[in-house]
């Protein structure tokens, strides 16, 4: 995957760079192909991913239990499987026009 997100029908795949125990939670810029992900929660036996997919759920309009963790429950890299999200925060809805705009999608 040469993005940070795409589509498998409608699921979003969204890789992921953590940054736990920060000040501030929110949304950042792509890093190559992952999407800077801050959440306040401290690493501690995964709680700061609980935490992350409680807060992206919030983000995609869409319940806890439509987001997976497809791996990294306890690293800083995750990849995650939202289903049917109803919303999108800029920096995705940026590019999935990129791509749908190079016919990627």
């Amino acid at each position: 995957m040469d993005s940070f997100c795409n589509w498998d029908g409608t699921t979003l795949i969204l890789n992921v760079l953590g940054n736990p125990n920060s000040k501030k939670t929110c949304i950042g810029k792509a890093k190559g192909n992952q999407l800077k992900v801050s959440v306040s929660a401290e690493p501690v036996n995964g709680q700061a991913t609980d935490y992350l997919v409680q807060f992206l759920a919030k983000e995609f309009a869409v319940k806890p239990k439509d987001i997976q963790v497809i791996y990294g429950q306890t690293q800083i890299n995750k990849q995650l499987k939202i289903n049917s999200p109803k919303k999108w925060p800029t920096v995705v809805l940026e590019e999935i026009e990129r791509q749908k705009n190079l016919k990627l999608i």
